[in-house]
This record gives C-alpha cells, structure tokens and sequence, in this order.
C-alpha cells in the first residue's frame, strides 16, 4: 500500500500518466483497427476481377497490395519504438491508412462501378497499400507493449495483444459482405473510413507511452529518466542498438530459416486470409457473405485463436518439434483442399490448414531468442517483417494458376501451400539437429 502511494506521488511529481493495463488496451485496440486492413480487398476481389476485367495474377496483387506496406514497414516502424515510444509511429501508419482509405472512397464514389476502368487498377493498388500501413501496427505495438510490462507478465501481456488484434480480419470478413450486401461497396468502405477516423482520434486521446519515453519528450536526462522509470517498474529500458541489432542478426543463419518458416505460417495466413472468399465463391459458387463466413469461422479466427494454445504447447514439447508437426498439418491440409471436389472436404482442408498455421506461427516465435540470443529484436523484425511479405508474394503466385486452369485454379494453387510446407518441415528438422548438436558438442 505505501509503495504504491509513493508510485503514485512520482508520477504526480513527474506529470505521468497512464498505466501498464491502459497501454496494453490502447496498444490492441490500435492493432486490431489497423489489422482489418488485410481484408480490404478479399471479399469484394470477386467482384472486381469482374468489373475490371483483369487476369489471376493482377487480382492476386491487388488482394494481397495491403500486405505489401504491412510486412516491410514493420521492421523500421518498430526499430523507431526505441526512439520515440510506440505511439507516435502507430499515429503515422493510421494517418497513411487514413490517407488510403480516403482515396479508395473518392475513387469509388466517382466511378464506381460503371465508370471504374482497368486504367485505374494500378490507383487501386496504391491505395490498399497505403491502407495497408495499418497492418505493419502490429511490430510497434509488440514494443508498445513490453515497454509498458515487467518481464515476467510480457507473456501474458504479448499473448493477450497479438491473440485479440489477430481476430481483426476473421471478424471483419464476417461483417463486410454483409456491409456489402445491405449497403453496397462505395457506402460500406466510407462507413469504414469513419471506423478509422474514430479508431485513430480514441487511440491518440486515451495512449500514453511508457514512462521512459514521457520523461524524455520532459527533457529529462536519458539516465535520470531510467532511474525514475525503473522506480515506477518498468524494466525494459531501450539501449538505443537497434540498428546494430539488426545488423548482428542478419549475420546469423538460423534468422534466415525463421524468416522462411513464417514466410509460411504467417504470410500464408495473410495470404488465405484474402484468397479463400474469392476460392469459395469460385469454386463452390456461395455468395460474399456465406464466403466470408466460410473464411472468417474455418480459418482466420480458429487461426488466430490456437495460436495461443500453440505458445503453450511449444513450450512444454520444444518449438521445433511442434514447427515440424504444424507444419506438417498445414501439408495436409494443402493436399486435401488441392485434390478435393467436395464442399465437405474443402472446409476440412481449410480447417487442417488453419489451425497448422496458427500452431507455427507460435512456435516460430518461441524459436527467435533460443536461436539468436545476443540479438532477439533484431531476429524478431527480420523474421516478422520478411515473414509477413509472404502475405503479398504469394496471392499472384494463386493467380497464375487461375490464368492457366480457369476457376479450378483456385484449388489447383495449394500446390504452392504443399511446396511450402514441405520446405518448412526441412528447415525445422535441420534447426532440432542443430540444437540437439550443440546440447552434445
């Protein structure tokens, strides 16, 4: 009770504000707002393939253009953290979401849809991905949020924010086909520019950045701003080697093979997140809404969801043991969705799929500072940057198959999830025989 009063009088003293509970809410809440953005383009690509007469592989670009601005600014926006807190680079990927999203309503509301040509495809590409920004939230929200936490509650803390701001996507596949149907395309993404309007201006009136980072913006001296941040418990203080920890990781092997295995778990449940509406409309002929459903309950939210219980269990069993078994569910998955011909069986494959990349996604992670220790954040922008990118490299890899097999090409492209699995089930053995080498050396 007196340490706690006597917290409360230093904060008083130093003009404080905020709370590691508080920073935890806003830091999900900001994620979870800009994360939506993955499902941008994927339940309407259908419609407009139709509208803009483009090929498999430009509708495989422009499902996944959200993705592009959403892997590879992770990495400078969460290096930036350390400089300046998480709620300024969070504020900057929301107004270049805005800026998108505004674009994309302009445009829509002018032209479409009897007016939108195929001349403006490349207007809509750009503006997914400025939209998009508000997906790479996820990297400085992670710092956000460990600057605001005693090591032994980042856990509960990390697990809690990536668990709740992953179902984003899941969640707004359900509702926008919905949107879409009730309201049409131009009156749903305008309602959705004003979400991100409000998201925003609450994300920029309720956050606070860790006590560090207030006593700076202060003028405090960076060591006297330590000491009181220490007093009032937050442990996690930046060295200011974020580059240098870039640097270091680069240089090691096993980041590389990380980065490939959440190329697949992760950039592969970016990818499917977009693509699976479009697969069932095409393939099994349901409409935007039951598509949606199909996508949202059968893969992206059950995804999300067991990642958590996939942290737990690579815990108890080892992260590459549990790498090698997701990652061979996620191959049995591809291989049912790839030669199935049934709705049955399709939905089961999604589901195998779905839950293989959920289960990776954890035990990747679990993996970064076993495997590069004298540099983890670095390792964790590589891997979760270069990871995500799969999101936009492999929807116009499916594409192409839709070129050359017409709409059974959305089935026939899980050869690629097949391929990819297989790959990472290599990776995974070979880094269980490094660590198994270096416990016997």
């Amino acid at each position: 009770m007196e340490n706690n009063q006597k917290m409360a009088e230093l904060k008083q003293l130093n003009h404080l504000k905020g709370t590691p509970q508080m920073g935890l809410i806003m830091a999900t809440f900001g994620f979870f707002i800009g994360f939506a953005a993955v499902s941008l383009y994927g339940p309407v690509a259908s419609k407009l393939k139709g509208i803009l007469g483009i090929s498999g592989f430009m509708l495989g670009l422009l499902v996944a253009a959200p993705n592009l601005s959403g892997s590879l600014l992770r990495i400078p926006f969460g290096a930036w953290v350390d400089k300046v807190g998480g709620k300024k680079p969070i504020l900057t990927l929301f107004i270049l979401s805005i800026i998108g999203m505004i674009g994309l309503t302009i445009l829509l509301l002018l032209y479409y849809p009897a007016h939108l040509t195929k001349e403006m495809y490349w207007l809509i590409v750009l503006f997914g991905t400025l939209v998009g920004s508000g997906v790479a939230i996820f990297s400085p929200g992670i710092a956000q949020t460990s600057y605001w936490y005693p090591k032994e509650k980042q856990g509960m803390a990390l697990g809690a924010y990536a668990g709740l701001g992953n179902l984003a996507p899941g969640l707004l596949g359900i509702f926008l086909p919905i949107a879409l149907n009730a309201l049409g395309l131009t009156t749903s993404y305008l309602i959705w520019l004003g979400f991100l309007i409000l998201g925003t201006a609450i994300y920029w009136i309720f956050t606070n950045d860790a006590y560090y980072f207030q006593l700076i913006k202060k003028g405090k001296k960076r060591e006297e701003a330590q000491e009181i941040a220490e007093e009032l418990g937050q442990e996690l203080i930046p060295s200011g080697s974020t580059l240098e920890s870039l640097k270091i990781s680069a240089k090691i092997p096993s980041t590389w093979g990380l980065v490939l295995l959440y190329f697949t778990s992760f950039g592969g449940f970016l990818a499917l997140t977009v693509w699976f509406p479009t697969y069932w409309v095409k393939n099994y002929h349901f409409d935007l809404r039951e598509a949606g459903l199909l996508m949202a309950l059968g893969f992206s939210l059950l995804s999300s969801v067991i990642r958590v219980w996939g942290g737990h269990i690579s815990d108890k069993f080892g992260g590459e043991r549990i790498a090698i078994l997701s990652y061979f569910v996620v191959l049995i998955g591809a291989l049912v969705i790839l030669f199935s011909h049934t709705f049955g069986i399709s939905l089961t494959g999604e589901i195998i799929i779905g839950a293989g990349m959920g289960i990776a996604n954890a035990a990747v992670f679990k993996l970064v500072p076993k495997y590069v220790p004298i540099a983890t954040g670095g390792a964790a922008g590589w891997v979760g940057g270069l990871g995500a990118f799969g999101g936009f490299v492999v929807p116009p890899i499916l594409g192409i198959f839709v070129d050359r097999y017409g709409d059974t090409g959305y089935a026939k492209g899980f050869i690629v999830y097949v391929i990819l699995a297989i790959i990472s089930i290599i990776i995974s053995y070979i880094l269980l025989k490094v660590h198994r080498n270096k416990k016997t050396a």
